[in-house]
């Protein structure tokens, strides 16, 4: 049986909100880190600290979304999830990459804030769309019709 329409759009729109949460925590600890790091004894190695910020920045989100914003879809194993994660994290950030290397190098916006601008609102932005769409379809799947009562009726209240 079909979900009702009204239902299957307060449940996207519950998620969206969860993931741009979630998303807020995870980019506070990767400025943080990346920062933190800057100030200590790899200051010399800013490409180090983002990748390190970064990196944390990612777990936090995939166990703040498997944990919270998707806590009521299918687990289908928490390494393949993770894996997965990691893979549409990473494509996310080619579209971020990507957007500011057209920017940058192809329209020759080359100050610091058309590089901030499209590096991180649109990049960002563009991104994070994605990363919702995918998670929802490729990590954190529907359960199958027959199991979505099932797990309706184990979620605590």
């Amino acid at each position: 049986m079909s979900e009702p329409k009204q239902s299957r759009v307060r449940r996207v729109f519950n998620e969206a909100w969860k993931f741009g949460t979630v998303g807020l925590v995870a980019l506070v600890f990767d400025i943080g880190l990346f920062n933190l790091l800057l100030a200590g004894p790899l200051s010399s190695h800013p490409l180090t600290c983002k990748v390190i910020s970064v990196s944390v920045a990612t777990v936090v989100a995939y166990f703040g979304n498997r944990f919270w914003s998707f806590k009521a879809r299918a687990k289908s194993g928490y390494g393949r999830e993770f894996v997965m994660f990691f893979l549409l994290n990473g494509i996310a950030m080619g579209i971020s990459v990507g957007v500011l290397a057209l920017t940058h190098y192809g329209f020759g916006l080359t100050s610091r804030l058309d590089d901030n601008i499209s590096a991180n609102i649109i990049g960002l932005g563009l991104g994070t769309l994605f990363r919702f769409w995918a998670y929802r379809k490729f990590v954190f799947r529907e359960f199958p019709e027959t199991d979505a009562l099932t797990a309706q009726l184990q979620e605590p209240v």
